[in-house]
């Protein structure tokens, strides 16, 4: 795919927070129709559809779509990102001409919500639940000791994630955490799994939201400014956190990003807006070392100093993120929800001249990771 072929035009959210009064199905159809309407199509003209765990066959019936081209990649939180890549190279290819992008969860209300989990006889059941591992905030407190006790990143550090965050979402109504906070509130907040405080933890939140992707071609002659997307990566390493090549690193990240660097044909120097996967606080700790933002066990500290805070050197996860803002158990969508916004120049908080846009996304907690490398410019 050549850097910039491929567009975003529409980009929409639905409600967020407890919305009992809406199956994950209808968070999808919700989705979908708000971001056909902001990029001003419809349904006719949509033949193509992604979603995770939810068949897209399911989504594209109840939309009332006949899709010539589908993908129901379902890899957790990075999935989208996985799908607008898949999405871009079905159109280069002339597979599809226009897709969809679709989310909808129901994570806080369980409505109609798909079946998910390990049974006993999967590898997370063999091998890692009869060990004590109950839930994700359990399969991160050994590898981020382990990275503490390496690198010497405090507990202060670790809190100044979600603090520093807050400051994005402050006074935000759509953030569900929107009132700023400091490092000391994150301390004293309630102890969830050793070292990860409450409020180191993401919120639990019902929502969707939907990307509209076409050819830069057509996207020139549609509503809104087009997003284009000038590259992606993609990369895995274990299906079990504890069987990860290095527990205090994500060499995922790492991977995903060269590749979509490379292909984009930037550097770092490059990047104006960062948004990191942060499902909890370790986890952009981890990204920025990663992606080479920061040299190892320097990440802590570069938070904790405001680089990634507003009037920093490094925007970082301005919609709040996952801690602050919403999380409805894959959290990638709204990532790249919010890079498109800032690259539309129509983010609640706003950061000035941003042309290139970074999304890393991650799934199963670490097992997979995903980046997309945006920009409000076509190459």
């Amino acid at each position: 795919m050549k850097p910039g072929s491929v567009a975003v035009v529409g980009a929409a959210e639905t409600e967020l927070g407890a919305l009992p009064h809406m199956s994950e199905g209808d968070l999808h159809v919700d989705a979908a129709l708000r971001a056909l309407d902001d990029a001003g199509l419809t349904l006719a003209d949509v033949d193509g559809v992604t979603s995770a765990v939810h068949s897209p066959v399911d989504i594209a019936h109840q939309l009332g779509i006949r899709p010539n081209w589908f993908d129901g990649t379902s890899v957790g939180g990075c999935s989208f990102l996985v799908h607008v890549a898949h999405a871009a190279e079905a159109i280069a290819a002339g597979h599809a001409q226009t897709v969809l992008v679709l989310h909808g969860e129901s994570r806080r209300s369980a409505v109609g919500r798909a079946p998910r989990g390990h049974t006993a006889d999967s590898i997370f059941g063999q091998f890692e639940a009869p060990f004590g591992v109950y839930g994700p905030p359990t399969l991160f407190t050994l590898p981020f000791l382990r990275y503490m006790h390496e690198t010497g990143t405090t507990a202060e550090q670790l809190a100044a994630v979600p603090a520093r965050q807050s400051e994005w979402a402050h006074g935000n109504p759509r953030a569900s955490r929107n009132s700023r906070f400091t490092v000391q509130d994150v301390l004293d907040s309630r102890m969830i799994a050793y070292p990860f405080h409450k409020l180191e933890c993401c919120v639990v939140t019902d929502g969707g939201g939907a990307l509209v992707v076409t050819s830069a071609e057509r996207a020139r002659d549609l509503r809104q400014q087009p997003v284009y997307l000038l590259g992606s990566g993609q990369a895995a390493d274990s299906p079990l956190v504890s069987q990860m090549p290095d527990l205090t690193r994500a060499e995922a990240f790492e991977r995903s990003s060269r590749a979509a660097f490379r292909e984009a044909g930037i550097d770092r120097d490059d990047i104006d807006h960062l948004m990191l996967y942060d499902a909890f606080a370790h986890v952009p700790i981890y990204g920025l070392e990663a992606l080479g933002f920061v040299g190892r066990g320097e990440a802590g500290a570069f938070i904790a100093e405001g680089n990634t805070s507003p009037g920093g050197s490094l925007p970082t996860n301005t919609n709040g993120g996952g801690l602050c803002y919403t999380h409805t158990g894959m959290y990638g969508m709204f990532a790249i929800q919010e890079s498109v916004r800032q690259l539309r120049k129509q983010a609640y908080a706003q950061v000035s001249d941003v042309e290139v846009s970074v999304v890393q996304g991650v799934g199963h907690f670490f097992t997979e990771a995903a980046t997309l490398v945006l920009s409000n410019r076509a190459a």
